[in-house]
């Protein structure tokens, strides 16, 4: 399967449709089926006790599958989120970035599959893993 949108069309996308969260992230790296996404952490991020919040890093994980999904499928504003479960492994580190790691599983007609590692920028030990399934608009993509 091919790409769809470029990492600055998703960029743009988000700007434009989402712009109460667009400046919260980064796209590190985009390829077929795989996306990096950073969460440039700020204090609006954290909770008592200068962590990462769980919800941070939810949506850092919901907005990576989002973004995965639209650059394989195009601009879809209407790609919504069906599942999404998430384990909390540890603490992330004080005062850097939090990336996820996403990759697509399953690109179908209607659902989208995937998981995504999320690490403290510098480190390979993952804070929290999730998978997610999108529910995709009718006629959007061909089965793969």
């Amino acid at each position: 399967m091919t790409l769809k949108m470029t990492r600055s069309e998703l960029t743009e996308f988000m700007a434009r449709e989402f712009p109460q969260v667009s400046d919260d992230f980064v796209i590190d790296e985009l390829g077929p089926m795989r996306l990096s996404l950073r969460l440039k952490v700020r204090e609006l991020h954290l909770r008592p006790g200068g962590t990462v919040s769980g919800p941070a890093l939810f949506a850092l994980a919901d907005v990576g599958m989002y973004l995965a999904v639209l650059a394989m499928i195009g601009p879809e504003a209407l790609a919504v989120t069906t599942n999404c479960s998430i384990d909390f492994m540890r603490k992330p580190q004080a005062g850097v970035d939090v990336i996820a790691d996403l990759r697509l599983l399953k690109l179908g007609r209607v659902l989208a599959v995937g998981d995504a590692l999320i690490r403290s920028d510098g480190h390979e030990a993952p804070v929290a893993r999730a998978s997610l399934t999108y529910s995709i608009p009718q006629g959007k993509v061909q089965a793969g």
